[in-house]
């Protein structure tokens, strides 16, 4: 299985890398559109800032081909800041533009809870998902979608009220958790996605 890597300057890849080649996979770093457009199966991951990743993904020039990805279901995964930058845009940086194939704002959360939400948290997955499970995973966010697009399948998680913790679409994935630090939990999501059998464990 191979596995190529998005870079967006925010993101921790050895931890992203260790998940991916501990579950077999062959991992690479995109140094190209080609690469990030080839990939059989692209990452997107991201922690810190929304407008530096966004600045990231445009100055590489794969943008259009992160969006033709999701637009044809074909196998991507987005991970944390990485599902943030699907959106049209975030209060975190409101000057950046996100790829905007989701088209949703992704918010601050509400007045009074700590932020980041940092650990673990519980995951409901809805109807229709098909590598999410129900299950802890791993928190690092201060910003979170509120509400899913239509079409896509819908995981959720409680922190002051209800966000989306994951959304699905065809071979498309995007976490706001972190599957590669949320133990054997998260490895089966990961699983599930390079295998693309959707098959609940």
């Amino acid at each position: 299985m191979k596995v190529v890597v998005a870079p967006t300057g925010v993101a921790n890849l050895a931890s992203v890398r260790a998940c991916f080649e501990r579950l077999g996979a062959d991992v690479t770093t995109a140094s190209s559109v080609d690469d990030a457009a080839s990939a059989d199966r692209l990452v997107l991951p991201g922690v810190g800032a929304f407008g530096a990743a966004a600045q990231r993904l445009a100055d590489d020039g794969v943008k259009d081909v992160i969006r033709e990805r999701v637009a044809d279901g074909r196998p991507t995964m987005a991970i944390c800041v990485g599902m943030q930058l699907l959106a049209e845009s975030s209060e975190e940086t409101p000057s950046a533009s996100g790829l905007g194939v989701i088209s949703e704002k992704v918010t601050a959360f509400d007045g009074g809870l700590r932020v980041p939400q940092l650990g673990w948290n519980r995951v409901e997955a809805g109807p229709g998902c098909r590598y999410v499970t129900d299950g802890w995973a791993y928190f690092a966010n201060s910003y979170r979608l509120v509400s899913a697009p239509p079409s896509w399948a819908v995981a959720v998680t409680v922190y002051g009220s209800p966000f989306v913790s994951a959304l699905e679409r065809g071979d498309v994935l995007a976490c706001q958790f972190h599957p590669e630090l949320s133990g054997a939990w998260g490895a089966s999501v990961v699983g599930r996605w390079l295998d693309k059998t959707g098959a609940a464990p």
